[in-house]
Parts: structure tokens; C-alpha cells; sequence
């Protein structure tokens, strides 16, 4: 399969021209967004992810094309090219690579965000307000649990074209598009919490926030078997929360949690448990 037409790796990014005021707002700690005036959410990390995963399944064609600088800046390049000087609207961008290395682009509508949600200092406390440069909860995703357990693969580590079990787990919780919900997927090891069916989540233990351990490279022993995502590296790079394992059988309906995507930043939620069929 890995190396076919049919199969391929990508990324789901932030377009918004509102990134370009990074800089001039002072978020200092948005790393690349602060010293490269972009509309481009965390484009490095976008990279990087393609990058890790063309070289897990030995793509050197791919390989070659997302190595380094001058391939950021050529990316950059192309994914204007295809948006055009007109989109002054965010846009979910999709970044599609192909073993052979040829890139392919897609668009999509998405709402609005905040610069402190996409690059939040820090994520407040459970009923905690937040303070300055804190993500905030404008908007709040129920948060359910799969009913089934999901097998860690390579296709889970890294996101490819082979998402079938991510859809399952959606058209299981009833969530349907648009919908201000997400579904936690459990790993059928342990019952671990591996992520969300398209986020990372966060869970307040212990006086911090966590978020499920996945291990740098695919490893089917190491980690709680989720997607190595883009915020949740910022989360780690930034100390918004740490890693630690979180039993499915451990979690709460009505506590408040974080999720987070390269997309949409980081967003409210709170589980509900007990309301698993909601929407069907």
C-alpha cells in the first residue's frame, strides 16, 4: 500500500492573513509565526510532520522535496500560488504529498480563531478565567469517548490517507459534519486514551494539564499509540501540559478539557459521558 497512487501522507494547516500580525502583537512565543510574518499556522511543524513521516515509509523522492529550507520557503511559495491573492478568509489548507514527491492542495472553509487560541501562553485552569495571552473558551466541543477500541498502527502515529478508523469512530459517537463535537479514541492494549478522531486532548491531573505519550518514531510497544501532532508539539515545546497515560476508564463526564488541531488551535471541550448517543 504505502508508495501507491492511492495512498499518501498529509497535513491539515491554517491559512488566516490574521497570523500575520504575530509579530507585531508580541507573541514571541510563536516561534516561527513570530519571526516569519506568515499566514501560515506553525508551517515549520507542518513540515516536519510530512518530513517524519515520508522518511518513516522511505519516500526519498518525498524525502528530498521536504528537506530543508529552501523546501519550507518553496511550500510556502506553492500554497499561495494555489490560495491566489484573493482568499482574504481562513481556510483549513491540506497539504497532500505523494511518494514519487509531488505535492497537491486542498481547501476548506473554517471559522474564526483567536491569536491566544492558536498560540496560547498557557491553557486556563478548570473554571479558572484566562488570562493574558490564555486561550479562552468562546466556543466549548462536547467531548465523547469511542464505544470501541482502536488498534495502534502506523496509521495512527502518522496521518495518511488511511483513516477508517477515525471516520468509524466519528460515525459511531453520531457526529456529524460541522457539529461542535469529538470523539476520544481508545487504544485496545490498555484502554488508554490514544487522541481525538482530529485533535489532541488535555486533561487536567494532578494540578497540570496531560495529554496522552506518544513515542517520536511509530512504535508498537511505546506510548498510548495516537498521532504525533503539531500542537500538541507546541503544547509540549511551550509547557502547556505534559505527558502522561490516561485510562479511558479514568475520565469523568462533566470534567473540562483542551483539544487542539493544526487548524483550528486550541478549543474548550467538556465530556459527556453519559450523552454518548446525542445526535444520532
Amino acid at each position: 500500500m504505502p508508495g501507491t497512487d492511492d495512498f499518501y501522507i498529509f497535513t491539515s494547516l491554517r491559512y488566516d492573513p490574521s497570523l500575520q500580525q504575530v509579530p507585531s502583537r508580541g507573541f514571541q512565543h510563536a516561534s516561527w509565526n513570530y519571526n516569519h510574518v506568515s499566514p501560515f499556522y506553525c508551517l515549520d511543524y507542518h513540515r516536519d510532520r510530512l518530513l517524519r513521516a515520508a522518511t518513516h515509509w522511505g519516500w526519498q523522492s518525498a524525502m528530498d522535496a521536504l528537506s530543508g529550507e529552501q523546501a519550507l520557503t518553496k511550500l510556502a511559495d506553492s500554497a499561495n500560488e494555489f490560495l491566489g491573492t484573493s482568499q482574504m478568509t481562513p481556510v483549513r489548507l491540506r497539504i497532500i504529498v505523494h511518494a514519487h514527491g509531488t505535492f497537491e492542495f486542498q481547501k476548506f472553509d473554517t471559522p474564526d480563531a483567536s491569536l491566544e487560541n492558536l498560540f496560547p501562553l498557557s491553557l486556563p485552569a478548570p473554571g479558572a478565567e484566562p488570562g493574558n495571552m490564555e486561550a479562552s473558551r468562546t466556543v466549548v466541543y462536547a467531548l465523547l469517548r469511542d464505544e470501541a477500541a482502536t488498534s495502534r498502527s502506523e496509521f495512527t502515529h502518522h496521518k495518511t490517507s488511511k483513516r477508517d478508523m477515525y471516520n468509524e469512530a466519528r460515525a459511531r459517537a453520531g457526529i456529524k459534519m460541522g457539529e461542535r463535537k469529538e470523539v476520544l479514541i481508545v487504544n485496545d492494549e490498555n484502554g488508554e486514551v490514544m487522541e481525538g478522531s482530529i485533535t489532541t486532548p488535555y486533561f487536567w491531573r494532578n494540578g497540570r494539564w496531560v495529554t496522552p505519550p506518544i513515542s517520536a518514531e511509530f512504535s508498537p510497544n511505546f506510548g498510548s499509540g495516537g498521532n504525533n501532532g503539531t500542537s500538541r508539539r507546541y503544547a509540549l515545546e511551550n509547557k502547556l501540559a505534559v505527558e502522561e497515560p490516561v485510562k479511558a476508564e479514568a475520565l469523568v463526564d462533566g470534567e473540562e478539557c483542551w483539544i487542539s488541531n493544526g487548524v483550528s488551535g486550541f478549543i474548550a471541550a467538556q465530556l459527556q459521558l453519559n450523552k454518548y448517543a446525542v445526535g444520532r
